[in-house]
């Protein structure tokens, strides 16, 4: 089983479209993913033009079965879909005990099915985005060639550490397992910018960079077409990036739950 967090807290910088691409990679390869999307703005739904009877709201707040909350949007892909209710969710929930765990007693019990887990959460510091840490354990962090997106990532890596520090400080369970640079042209001297910067968080967080995405217009182009990228452009140069980050990413999570069952074995 794989579940990763996709989180940055700077906007704009191709989370919902790596967690849709990435989710459809996996799917291509046989394997069974459930995709979560904790953003209130509902952009899964709106990349690929979703029609969602039921929402995370109803399986958190209003008690529907997990499976009627679901949206088929490849036979190898289900959907439980976000909207404005999100935000009442959240504040909902917040006043629970053990608030940060929910996503752990909610979604654990229903996951038996799936092969892989991906988590959208929305460009901000929240609840939602601690559950989601808690729960998958795993977080990628992408990362767009500009400042701000640096600053976003940094908070996204912060965050986790002080789940870790909070909820299990002898043992960290929370990794950050990359950051991802997306929208990558090398002829750009902010590219080589924010590379370093990228460099320096190695250094400093030890968080390895995963395999870069570069810049695509077939990415936009495919979202106004509200259609997956691999169905939109299959031959488009982002999607070859993101088919090599599928198989790099399923390597690495599988080798890091075979050190983890070892650890506790």
């Amino acid at each position: 089983m794989m579940r990763v967090t996709i989180s940055n807290q700077r906007g704009g910088v191709a989370k919902t479209t790596t967690a849709l691409t990435l989710a459809r990679c996996w799917a291509e390869n046989g394997l069974k993913v459930l995709l979560i999307d904790t953003d209130p703005q509902g952009s899964v739904s709106a990349l690929v033009n979703a029609k969602p009877t039921a929402s995370l709201f109803d399986f958190l707040v209003n008690g529907y079965a997990f499976k009627e909350c679901l949206t088929q949007i490849h036979p190898n892909i289900d959907l439980l879909a976000s909207n404005r209710d999100t935000n009442r969710a959240e504040d909902i929930i917040s006043t629970q005990m053990a608030r940060e765990h929910v996503f752990v007693h909610s979604f654990g019990p229903n996951e038996g099915t799936y092969d892989a887990i991906i988590v959208d959460v929305a460009p901000s510091i929240g609840l939602f985005q601690a559950c989601a840490m808690m729960y998958t354990q795993y977080v990628v962090v992408p990362v767009g060639m500009e400042m701000l997106s640096i600053q976003g990532a940094l908070a996204s890596i912060n965050a986790a550490d002080s789940l870790n520090h909070f909820f299990h400080k002898d043992k960290p369970a929370i990794r950050t397992v990359g950051t991802l640079p997306v929208m990558v042209d090398r002829r750009m001297q902010m590219t080589t910018t924010i590379m370093d910067a990228l460099e320096g968080i190695t250094e400093k967080h030890q968080v390895p960079i995963l395999p870069l995405i570069r810049t695509d217009s077939s990415v936009v182009k495919a979202g106004r077409s509200k259609q997956f990228l691999q169905d939109y452009d299959p031959r488009s140069r982002a999607l070859e990036d993101y088919t090599a980050l599928a198989k790099d990413l399923q390597q690495r999570l599988g080798e890091m739950n075979g050190k983890r069952t070892a650890e506790t074995a």
